[in-house]
């Protein structure tokens, strides 16, 4: 994967913006367990390194220490059980574990990667990522979201050195890790519609050359949707190069918006309710897949339906919005909306420009068959019983999601308009 080439084609954009990463190579192919020490010593990494894991991950990387070893690493190693959760606690683990070592590797993906990435920024610490399945579309970004006491927050991170990739070990991962990452992947459907909504009624920046990026890679990723049952190694790096794409745009941008809506703030709610509760939340790819057909179709039922609106102030009752938080959460909350985000919402411009984002959700937005067929074909979870949600939970989640994060999303604007999100879904 030619990143420089990528960086290249952006350069002069007529955004505005300069857009860079601190990407040096991204490795994707065959036998790449053999060649890890290789590659990162060409790169650069440094030599005395803390390698984080955990059995599983470890486990279908053999032959990555030998490699390590044979190029002269030296490692400390941090091994979990099992992490599934990327809490504050562990990034605290390894800010103390780092103190001298001069990078960190993490094998594996999603949690491993989020907790050695917030630390490696805190300590000022290089970062590599050996990727053990495609499950997530962070790996190229630079923020790490990280539970801190029970609650999702986006946390600044490293951008990693280098990212490698083994096709065999990505196409021999469980269906269940594949198909989350194309759930993950669909979303940005939802994320760019929430971006030019923001675009359009706020001025918010917007470049239309990392929308393009982002687009190319969930195409692509839909594309190859039926093969990811399959231990097809070519579809598994194609894959796997599109949700690398798609953590560069993260970075392109300066923010999250070309990959996370509407969408990833319902998976949030969904997972803060479930870690306070002592309840597994499941893998991240899975929730957003089902929240974002809801919110998808959602969008497209409301702007099929919603000829004209006749918005006003938002009617925003803090007291009943904390209702659908637990108390653990309510400063959290109240914080987020002492100032609404909506006070930047002029009531007659989203009056006025209703039909251009009428047209904005049909024209980016595929029909729901399209996004249930794909999630079908990749063996992906495509309704709330796969994800262990009751109907009640889910209704707490579209009502309150949009007020986790201070941030223009469609949904959002609903309470301006006089329209309740459940009017437009279903469950």
């Amino acid at each position: 994967m030619d990143i420089q080439k990528i960086v290249a084609e952006l350069k002069n954009c007529p955004c505005g913006r300069a857009h860079t990463v601190d990407i040096r190579a991204v490795e994707i192919g065959s036998n790449m367990t053999s060649r890890t020490g290789e590659i990162l010593e060409r790169e650069g990494f440094p030599q005395n390194i803390l390698l984080v894991a955990d059995d599983n991950t470890l486990g279908v990387s053999e032959g990555i220490l030998d490699s390590l070893n044979a190029h002269g690493f030296t490692m400390k190693k941090l091994i979990y059980s099992d992490l599934k959760l990327a809490r504050a606690e562990q990034v605290a683990e390894i800010e103390a574990l780092s103190a001298d070592v001069d990078g960190i590797l993490s094998v594996g993906t999603g949690s491993l990667n989020d907790i050695c990435r917030a630390a490696a920024r805190r300590v000022g610490r290089e970062f590599a990522i050996f990727a053990t399945a495609p499950s997530m579309d962070g790996f190229g970004s630079d923020t790490a979201p990280i539970l801190r006491n029970n609650f999702k927050e986006t946390w600044p991170g490293v951008q990693p050195s280098v990212i490698i990739a083994d096709t065999g070990i990505l196409a021999r991962s469980p269906v269940e890790l594949k198909a989350a990452g194309l759930g993950d992947m669909i979303a940005k459907y939802v994320a760019i519609t929430d971006w030019r909504v923001s675009k359009i009624l706020t001025g918010e920046y917007f470049c239309e050359n990392i929308e393009r990026l982002t687009l190319d890679a969930v195409n692509k990723c839909v594309s190859l949707a039926e093969k990811l049952p399959t231990e097809d190694e070519e579809a598994a790096g194609a894959v796997m190069e599109a949700l690398v794409i798609s953590g560069i745009a993260m970075k392109f941008a300066g923010c999250s918006r070309p990959a996370s809506g509407a969408e990833h703030m319902v998976s949030h709610f969904l997972e803060c309710y479930k870690c306070v509760n002592g309840i597994w939340p499941d893998y991240h790819g899975k929730k957003v897949g089902v929240a974002s057909l809801l919110i998808s179709n959602a969008y497209r039922r409301i702007v099929q339906t919603v000829e004209k609106v006749e918005a006003g102030v938002d009617p925003l009752d803090v007291d009943k919005l904390l209702s659908l938080f637990d108390p653990a959460f309510h400063d959290e909350i109240r914080a987020l909306n002492t100032a609404p985000i909506t006070d930047i919402v002029d009531p007659q411009a989203l009056n006025e420009r209703w039909q251009d984002i009428r047209q904005t959700v049909l024209h980016y937005i595929p029909e729901q068959s399209v996004l249930l067929a794909a999630m079908r074909a990749a063996g992906g979870i495509t309704d709330i019983e796969g994800i262990h949600v009751s109907p009640e939970l889910m209704r707490d989640a579209l009502h309150g999601h949009a007020y986790m994060r201070h941030r223009i999303y469609l949904s959002r604007l609903l309470p301006m308009m006089g329209m309740d999100i459940m009017d437009f879904v279903q469950i």
